[in-house]
Formats: C-alpha cells, sequence, structure tokens
C-alpha cells in the first residue's frame, strides 16, 4: 500500500473514503433457489452490480483516498466449487479501479471459512493481502481486523492470540503517535444496534463482544465499520460508533445496494450510505463535498 508512515501520519485536512462491503458473487441466486450451500453457480448479477460501483467511484471528485472491502468478497467458502472462479471474475471487475485509489480488503467468513484454520487464512492472504494490518492516511489510524477469530478460532487459537497481541501492540502506537482518530475496519459487526444485545448470526458473542468494545473504547476508536449482515444499521458504545453498512451485492433486507461515503474532519467522522445509482450519477451530496472544502 502507498500510505507510508512518514508522508501521513500528520494531519493535513479533511478526507474520504469508500467503504463498501459483501460483494458476495454467487449469493443472490443461492438464496433466491434457497441452497445457500451449493446454489451459488451464478454471478453476472453481482458482477453487474461490482462493476456499477467500480465505475460510481471512479468518476468522483475529489478521488476517495481508499476503497475499502469489508469482506464476503466471494460466496463459495473455502474448497467449494465455483470459489476460484468468483475471486477471478472479481479481480477482474476490481482491476478497473482507477489505480490512484487503493483497494483495502477485509476478511469475512465466507473468505476463511466459518471456523477458519491456519491454510484457508493462508490463502486468503495469498489472494487478498493480510488478514489483518493497519495503515496511516493523513494522521489517522486505520486497523483491519479478522473478526472470524474472534468468531471462531477453534482451529487456529494461535493466530487469535497473535491478532489479539498485535491489536493492543498497535492500540499503544495509536495512543503514542496522537493520532486525529482511529478507525477500525472487520466483517462482523461488534453489535447490530445495542451493545448489550443478545447473540446472534449477525453479530459477535457477548463475552468478546464486550472485551473488545471496552479495549476500543480505551484506546479511543472513533468508529468501527462492518458489513456481514446485508442491511444497514448501528449503534453506539461508550462514543464508539458501530456502522453496519448493506451490501454492494445480494440485499437481505430494504437498503438498496450501495456503498458508504465517509468523510474524516479534525472533529468528526461523518458517513452516509448510497445507493450505487445516486453515486454513479449524482456523486457525492453538497453537504459532504463542503465539509471537504473546510480547513484546507
Amino acid at each position: 500500500s502507498s500510505f507510508s508512515l512518514d508522508a501521513e501520519y500528520q494531519w493535513k485536512g479533511p478526507f474520504y473514503f469508500i467503504q463498501g462491503a459483501d460483494p458476495q458473487f454467487g449469493l443472490m441466486k443461492a438464496w433466491t433457489h434457497g441452497d445457500t450451500k451449493n446454489g451459488d453457480d451464478e454471478w453476472a448479477e453481482e458482477i453487474k452490480l461490482a462493476e456499477q460501483a467500480v465505475q460510481a467511484i471512479n468518476k468522483l471528485n475529489p478521488k476517495p483516498r481508499f476503497f475499502v472491502l469489508c469482506g464476503d468478497l466471494v460466496h463459495g467458502m473455502p474448497g467449494t466449487r465455483w470459489k476460484q472462479k468468483q475471486e477471478q471474475d472479481l479481480k477482474d471487475v476490481l482491476k478497473n479501479t482507477d489505480q490512484d485509489i487503493p483497494l483495502v480488503f477485509v476478511s469475512g467468513n465466507h473468505d476463511i471459512g466459518n471456523t477458519p484454520t491456519k491454510e484457508t487464512i493462508d490463502d486468503y492472504c495469498k489472494n487478498w493481502g493480510d488478514d489483518y494490518f493497519s495503515f496511516w492516511v493523513g494522521g489517522v489510524f486505520f486497523l483491519v481486523l479478522n473478526s472470524q477469530l474472534y468468531s471462531d478460532s477453534s482451529k487456529c487459537p494461535e493466530l487469535r492470540q497473535a491478532q489479539d497481541a498485535w491489536l493492543d501492540e498497535q492500540l499503544a502506537v495509536a495512543t503514542n503517535q496522537k493520532c486525529k482518530h482511529i478507525i477500525v475496519f472487520q466483517h462482523i459487526p461488534l453489535f447490530l444496534r445495542k451493545p448489550d444485545e443478545d447473540n446472534d448470526y449477525f453479530n459477535l458473542d457477548k463475552l468478546v463482544r464486550q472485551e473488545i468494545m471496552e479495549k476500543f473504547h480505551k484506546a479511543g476508536v472513533r468508529a468501527v465499520f462492518s458489513g456481514h449482515y446485508h442491511r444497514n444499521a448501528g449503534g453506539s458504545y461508550k462514543g464508539v460508533e458501530m456502522v453496519v453498512s448493506s451490501a454492494i451485492g445480494c440485499q437481505l433486507g430494504h437498503d438498496p445496494h450501495g456503498l458508504r461515503v465517509v468523510v474524516v474532519t479534525e472533529e468528526k467522522v461523518v458517513h452516509r450510505y448510497c445507493s450505487l445509482t445516486e453515486l454513479g450519477s449524482h456523486g457525492i451530496e453538497k453537504e459532504l463535498l463542503d465539509m471537504l472544502a473546510e480547513q484546507k
């Protein structure tokens, strides 16, 4: 990635990035056919949506600093028949992203399996890059986490321990560097609406969740962005905002296929979910553009 620490750890004024989630090539047919294990042998619809997302992003002016995809890149689980073809088709679409807009990938449960192993994670890393890492953009510290390790690390407990140790270290670095904000990306939301909601397929287990939320709160994390739910949702815990974005691909609720525009100013992090159609035809709304123009 082109975000070197030296160039990027100082605040240089407002900027924005684009968050997308769950292009999940193959889910739409699997979902309509009621066969989410083997029904994902077609994904022409998802290819079109991903192309629409890339075209919308390429037209934006000013350009976003990066485009982050928060997991479930494709529907096929590790080792399943169509996974490699789905991944290749997604790569072919993403290759057309403007070369000045770096891509940031986050691993989802479909990318590394509901119960990941060292092998499935290695395979993901070969294809998409590290499963967890950090980077700086203009005085803001970004963390990408592998949320599957918090969901079920029974087959690779040592990898979860490694991520935990790394995360503590990174949060300490962020504090020392006096960054403007800390922003986290992960696939599975900590919670969908309330920090103490019941366990569910779409959130993290309460005990794990409590521990992570408290850790983020103490470190001063500003926001956590995730996908997985295929609907928009969110809430907050002691000043840490949880933002759940709907999918580029299959919608499980009533949201349009879309992307989230996230503006980072010195004081705050402001975001809007936009349908692909709206973003492609109108670009970024005036209110957000005005925020970007401030204090330059």
